[in-house]
């Protein structure tokens, strides 16, 4: 990647000097998604946050693949270390949820050179089969984000009342503004992504965080991805899909505490 090569849009924040720590998003939501944690872990670490192809500022055209079908995460997390190399980042920490845990869940096997410590929140080692998200790689390629736009709430929340609270609206509004090209690649990724069979091999200290209320990647997923990855710890809250919002406060808990276990000499 040359200096000027387009990365994943993305923002900065915390001291330069600080451990990295990189924070990837769910399917259909924006980098916007951690501003809950974002204060906390901040305050000793340089968090990059990053939006996926099609997402927020990040435009689908990132994607070395633009034919349908061909996206797969090795694709998405190669963007990532394409970011974190733009930013002089050997080694760093990372936490993910959903698409963006897989991200990390595929570096942590395949490169686990570059990663310090690992956060998986509400995800999974394999996302139930490639049908289901074929089907809505399809919906959205013909019919565009308003449908499945329209049932996102019931995917991502266990609570109703908080896709009308300012933080749920907004990420509304983010799912439905996605560009349905890149939406329906990640969609594309999520399908072809299972990693069960590495797990085994990761190396870096790991906190798995379930939502106890999450109907896309049930708590049985975080049980698997934490009694397969060596030594990693499952932690179980309140919530839906994403916890990070409903249960914003225990989600912080556990990774501020997770960060200071991975770095504890």
């Amino acid at each position: 990647m040359t200096d000027n090569a387009p990365v994943l849009h993305h923002e900065a924040t915390g001291p330069e000097d600080a451990p990295a720590l990189l924070l990837g998003p769910s399917l259909g939501t924006s980098l916007d998604l951690w501003i809950p944690q974002l204060a906390a872990l901040a305050r000793a670490h340089r968090v990059i946050r990053y939006d996926l192809p099609g997402h927020g500022g990040s435009p689908a055209s990132l994607l070395p693949h633009q034919e349908p079908g061909a996206t797969t995460v090795a694709d998405l997390a190669g963007l990532v270390l394409d970011l974190a190399d733009r930013h002089g980042l050997d080694r760093f920490h990372y936490a993910g949820v959903s698409l963006g845990g897989a991200v990390g869940t595929y570096l942590a096997v395949h490169h686990p050179d570059r990663i310090a410590s690992l956060a998986l929140v509400c995800t999974s080692a394999h996302f139930g089969g490639a049908g289901t998200w074929r089907e809505r790689a399809a919906l959205v390629r013909e019919k565009g984000m308003a449908p499945v736009a329209a049932t996102a709430p019931a995917r991502w929340f266990a609570h109703p009342e908080t896709a009308t609270t300012p933080r749920g609206a907004a990420l509304l509004a983010d799912h439905a503004a996605a560009d349905p090209a890149g939406y329906a690649a990640c969609c594309d990724a999520l399908a072809a992504f299972d990693e069960r069979a590495g797990l085994a091999a990761v190396t870096a200290p790991t906190q798995v965080v379930a939502g106890a209320g999450d109907v896309a990647t049930p708590v049985s997923h975080g049980s698997e991805l934490a009694d397969s990855i060596p030594g990693a710890r499952l932690d179980v809250v309140d919530g839906g899909h994403l916890a990070v919002v409903e249960e914003p406060a225990a989600v912080t808990e556990l990774l501020v505490a997770h960060l200071a276990r991975a770095e504890r000499p």
